[in-house]
């Protein structure tokens, strides 16, 4: 049953939609299912000089020959998710869980006026709020939104039966674990929990089913909003440094600092991480741009990485070194 759970290992921004996107073209899996919180994530990923980005599809919509869903546990906004679909004529791949989770306009309003959502520094897709109205078991599901009839399947049903065929599912996570409700650094947090066994749960998939959890980390630490954030760079040097990124989802600057391995070590403990990625190691390395050998990286760029499977005790099996999806260093077959 070869599944993989992809995470991301801080704040977010970590690139999981390159990891994921590359994976789906890669390895070709039958299934790809997204966990997670909803449209307060945004995943991107370029191909041939094009940069997609999604909300609500599994960024495996990069691959055409997988089936797409989206777990119970999920919020979806029906306008977001409507509006991908028709953007990557996927109409025929896509199937949500009939718990689903709906976001209405009224939560994107509560999200945007709420003082303590400016506090701490939410995306306003009315999220939160519509997962407070889920909590207290008032908030309307996939099954009862006619434009969304058409797509409702059984989402645990359809990914337990393709692993029990030994198909290949691949299981998308969303935000970081740094911004999980529960062992992230409340209150700057998400309204769940984001680790690799909530995933695993909010797409309706016991631990036993799981293969690999990949967990995802940039090659530097990057958060949107409000929030401790350790070793913080001011604007300046992250601009110099070119570390001084934009959100997908907001449009805002994120807040930049060093890679943080204690961060790390926490993220593996708490994912059970058996494989690690590693992105923008060519913007922390730019010699390394477009590099697809491991042994073509600079010392430096191999130091680095090496430290990193030194001080985690966990393979880096994936290593991307540019925006497209293939720049990518595959080492996976090296644990064979």
């Amino acid at each position: 049953m070869p599944s993989t759970v992809v995470v991301g290992g801080f704040f977010g921004d970590e690139g999981k939609g390159k990891i994921i996107a590359y994976l789906a073209l890669n390895d070709k899996p039958s299934i790809a299912v997204r966990g997670g919180v909803g449209p307060n994530a945004g995943h991107t990923f370029t191909i041939d000089g094009r940069a997609y980005k999604v909300r609500m599809l599994p960024s495996a919509v990069a691959y055409k020959g997988c089936r797409l869903m989206i777990g119970a546990g999920v919020l979806i906004d029906p306008d977001v998710l409507l509006n991908e679909i028709r953007e990557f004529d996927a109409f025929n791949r896509v199937v949500i869980d009939p718990q689903v989770g709906i976001i209405e306009q009224r939560h994107k309003e509560m999200d945007k006026v709420g003082e303590h959502s400016k506090v701490i520094g939410t995306t306003g897709s009315g999220s939160g709020p519509a997962n407070s109205d889920r909590a207290s078991r008032i908030l309307r599901l996939a099954k009862d939104i006619d434009a969304l009839r058409s797509l409702i399947g059984d989402v645990p049903a359809l990914v337990n039966d393709a692993l029990d065929r030994g198909a290949n599912v691949l299981i998308e996570g969303t935000q970081g674990t740094f911004l999980s409700l529960y062992h992230g650094t409340y209150p700057f947090v998400t309204s769940k929990d984001v680790t690799a066994s909530a995933i695993c749960s909010d797409v309706g998939i016991g631990p036993k089913r799981v293969d690999d959890v990949l967990v995802v980390f940039k090659a530097y630490v990057t958060r949107v909003g409000s929030g401790i954030l350790e070793g913080e760079l001011d604007r300046e040097e992250a601009k110099k440094r070119g570390w001084l990124e934009v959100a997908t989802v907001t449009g805002r600057e994120r807040r930049a600092a060093p890679f943080n391995m204690k961060l790390a070590k926490r993220a593996v403990m708490l994912n059970s991480a058996t494989q690690i990625a590693v992105t923008k190691l060519d913007v922390l390395f730019p010699e390394c741009k477009h590099v697809r050998v491991y042994e073509q990286l600079s010392s430096d760029a191999r130091r680095f990485i090496e430290q990193i499977e030194d001080e985690l005790r966990v393979d880096v099996t994936l290593i991307g070194t540019g925006e497209e999806v293939y720049d990518m260093i595959d080492r996976r077959s090296d644990r064979d």
